[in-house]
């Protein structure tokens, strides 16, 4: 490690609080109350529930949801025996890991134990405390003894993840590498160099997963393990070959898969030209392989390449399974990590890398392509598919091979909660879309010269939410298509510069003239603006062309809003029209506005502000509980922003009673109901739970959709128009291609709406 980069590690455990975990009460602790529940003597009835069935521990206590990681020490990483408390810091990294990929609590225990006997008594001793206990960084022979006796003593799912995890990933990456090749596990011949507690497990899952033992040679550093030696233990006898070779440059001879779980270096490129057509190569040892990926894939064009390292191609990384596999364990409190259940994971893993991937996923990594093949056989870490795909596949093998304490009825539902669990509840967005797809409207894509606009209209096609009409030049747009490999074959493409349909420009530029004539508009001018991309296709929209527009990516909001207004205009009624983000965190959906026009709103624009926000919000089947936020509570303040928004909330009342609308409120009483029902319990909307925020400014309301996304606390559609009489949506500079998507979703829905007007 380089000098500047041992010091980026040694600050990073160290500065401000030390380490990387803390435990967070779960509870409210605040009052006297509080504390006598928690503790003595309202503590003393979940203890005497337990007392009476162990079980109810799952109910009452973390256990449910508490892995125990633990090592002692005598096989860190590529460290080798340091010591158990040198160890720590890694066993706290993978409590880290537990967390942020299946929000799993950990306590890291390291014990100072060498001894397997002592250390067995040990962890069974503290077992109680724990749903599930990770093993770490033991080292072999004893890791098995360890493993299989805890097995045998506890009801717990326990798993070495040193041995299985690595089994697990490199599995799923075999079967995928095989498919690719068109070759069959029971029939090819597999080298594992190394014969340690990894090289073990690995070799057991794939003879799971149909691999011929006959077929498997295993490598130690002294050669072949074979039936002619005489110094191999009982861990090595069982994999024992009788061909007659001796070395690994022999054994990899004609061999279809190389499996590294030894030294760097050893694997020489003159090996891996001496292999089948199409080799698999897993060089998995850390922190460097056994040969090098500049060697490896200069050897020969056919290999199929993979390591353990994050700077190449097709990463074998235990935390692609060891998060999920725990999860779906603890879910159905399962008594132990069986084989049926580890094989599930396999296959689950092997399954997700075949599917799309999302673009969060690849703006994660930085690339704009990831398609299952040579370089993409394994999912990469941060998939948010590999908690909702692998736990369940887990849980369902513990149910069905009878390990599992607690049945899940309905998967949908079980789903849902993974992806609650961490912030992935998109099940608004997933809703409209399914109301999307019954409907599909023409989706004008005004900025079609941009890749995110291209992949987007590609995403939105292919899932059957609209049918996409690119505007602009159309060499332009098939280079930047054929460049990114992105299906958007039969695609119709308008170049509003040399339109095919020249009587269409003149139509449009009439049409304007018509609506804004007795605004000086003329005849010249409108034909000249047709051949602006937003101005022609919202025209197209008014038309009825299309049935919406979608626009703003790379241009300004007032350069794309002023069209919008001169075109399709403001809805009849309202003088004001705003803007929505729907906001989705762990405590669920909000709705913020105004986050995009109106800068210092007076008491009438507020109305039509929370007019507009409370019709929105009923589209998406939600019932508005609206709070106008401010720094003042009630009157409290008699000038500035508070009056304002105090003078709009008291019209409402008047003149929209039903409106569950109240304010002016600071933002810790709208989103906390007894706070509020204690200090103003005569609100219009006390006992509920806000879930629609009015900001008093454009300011306070774009600072702080965008400062939650920013910190990682949520994430956001929109800003969805509102008051417009059509579907014109205008996004974010540079929005991703999910979030253009979505509001694609948003402005197919607003186009059905406005169909059902006209009916």
């Amino acid at each position: 490690m380089s000098t500047n980069s041992r010091t980026d590690a040694l600050a990073y455990h160290s500065e401000g609080r030390p380490g990387k975990i803390q435990v967070i009460p779960t509870k409210p602790h605040s009052t006297q109350r509080d504390l006598s529940l928690a503790y003595s003597p309202g503590v003393a009835e979940p203890c005497l529930e337990i007392e009476k069935d162990p079980q109810k521990a799952y109910e009452y206590t973390a256990k449910g949801n508490l892995v125990a990681v633990i090592s002692n020490g005598t096989a860190v990483l590529g460290l080798g025996d340091i010591g158990a408390v040198a160890g720590k810091p890694v066993m706290e990294g993978k409590g880290l890991l537990f967390k942020i990929f299946a929000d799993i609590d950990v306590f890291d225990i390291e014990i100072n134990e060498k001894d397997p006997a002592k250390f067995i008594e040990v962890v069974k001793a503290i077992s109680p405390t724990f749903g599930g206990i990770n093993l770490e960084d033991i080292k072999a022979p004893e890791c098995f003894e360890i493993e299989e006796k805890l097995k045998e003593q506890l009801d717990i799912p326990l798993m070495h993840d040193d041995q299985h995890g690595t089994a697990i990933i490199s599995g799923a990456a075999l079967l995928n590498s095989l498919e690719l090749v068109g070759k069959k596990i029971e029939e090819v011949t597999i080298v594992i160099n190394g014969a340690g507690a990894a090289a073990s497990s690995c070799t057991r899952l794939y003879m799971h997963l149909g691999a011929k033992l006959e077929n498997i040679v295993m490598v130690d550093s002294k050669g072949v393990i074979s039936t002619r030696r005489t110094d191999l233990n009982d861990r090595k006898r069982p994999f024992a070959t009788s061909r007659e070779i001796n070395t690994l440059e022999e054994a990899v001879t004609g061999a279809d898969v190389f499996v590294g779980l030894s030294v760097a270096g050893v694997l020489k490129p003159s090996m891996v030209r001496s292999m089948a057509k199409d080799p698999i190569v897993f060089a998995l040892a850390n922190p460097n392989p056994e040969i090098s990926y500049e060697d490896a894939i200069a050897s020969r064009p056919d290999i199929i390449f993979a390591t353990g390292r994050s700077d190449h191609p097709n990463q074998v990384n235990n935390v692609l399974g060891f998060p999920f596999i725990f999860r779906g364990a603890l879910d159905v409190r399962a008594t132990c990590i069986n084989e049926e259940m580890k094989v599930a994971a396999t296959l689950a893993i092997a399954q997700i890398t075949k599917e799309p991937v999302p673009e969060v996923v690849t703006a994660a990594y930085n690339t704009t392509h990831l398609s299952f093949g040579r370089e993409y056989i394994i999912p990469k870490p941060l998939d948010p598919r590999l908690l909702e795909t692998v736990a369940p596949a887990v849980a369902k093998a513990a149910i069905e091979s009878g390990v599992a304490r607690k049945t899940i009825e309905d998967w949908d539902a079980y789903a849902e909660q993974l992806r609650h669990r961490m912030g992935l509840d998109n099940k608004l967005i997933r809703g409209l879309s399914e109301k999307a797809k019954e409907n599909p409207k023409r989706v004008v894509f005004a900025e079609a010269n941009h890749i995110n606009m291209l992949k987007a209209a590609s995403v939105a096609r292919a899932e059957g939410i609209c049918i996409p009409i690119l505007l602009g030049n159309e060499e332009r747009i098939e280079k930047i298509i054929g460049e990114n490999n992105i299906d958007l074959d039969g695609v119709e493409i308008v170049n509003m510069r040399h339109d095919r349909e020249e009587c269409r420009r003149q139509r449009y530029a009439q049409m304007l003239t018509e609506k804004r004539q007795r605004e000086g508009m003329t005849f010249t001018e409108a034909y000249e603006k047709m051949f602006d991309r937003n101005y022609f296709g919202m025209t197209m929209v008014e038309a009825g062309e299309a049935d919406a527009c979608i626009t703003g990516v790379y241009t300004k909001f007032n350069d794309a809003i002023k069209p919008a207004i001169e075109i399709v205009g403001i809805r009849e009624g309202l003088k004001h029209i705003a803007g929505l983000n729907i906001v989705n965190n762990k405590l669920g959906t909000f709705f913020f506005a105004d986050t995009l026009v109106n800068n210092r709103p007076e008491a009438d624009t507020l109305v039509d502000v929370a007019l507009l926000t409370n019709h929105s919000v009923k589209l998406f089947n939600v019932e508005p509980v609206i709070a106008m936020l401010s720094y003042s509570n009630f009157g409290e303040r008699s000038t500035g922003s508070p009056a304002a928004v105090h003078e709009a909330v008291a019209r409402i009342h008047a003149e929209h009673p039903d409106v569950m609308l109240d304010g002016e409120m600071q933002v810790n009483f709208a989103l906390d109901k007894n706070l509020r029902h204690e200090k103003f319990p005569f609100s219009k909307i006390d006992g509920k739970d806000v879930n629609t925020l009015i900001f008093p400014n454009l300011n306070s309301a774009n600072i702080s959709y965008k400062m939650m996304l920013e910190i990682g606390m949520s994430e956001n559609i929109g800003p969805i128009q509102m008051g417009l009489n059509k579907p014109i949506h205008i996004l974010n500079i540079e929005s991703s291609v999910r979030d253009i998507v979505n509001m694609v979703t948003i402005a197919v829905i607003d186009a059905g709406f406005e169909e059902q007007k006209l009916r």
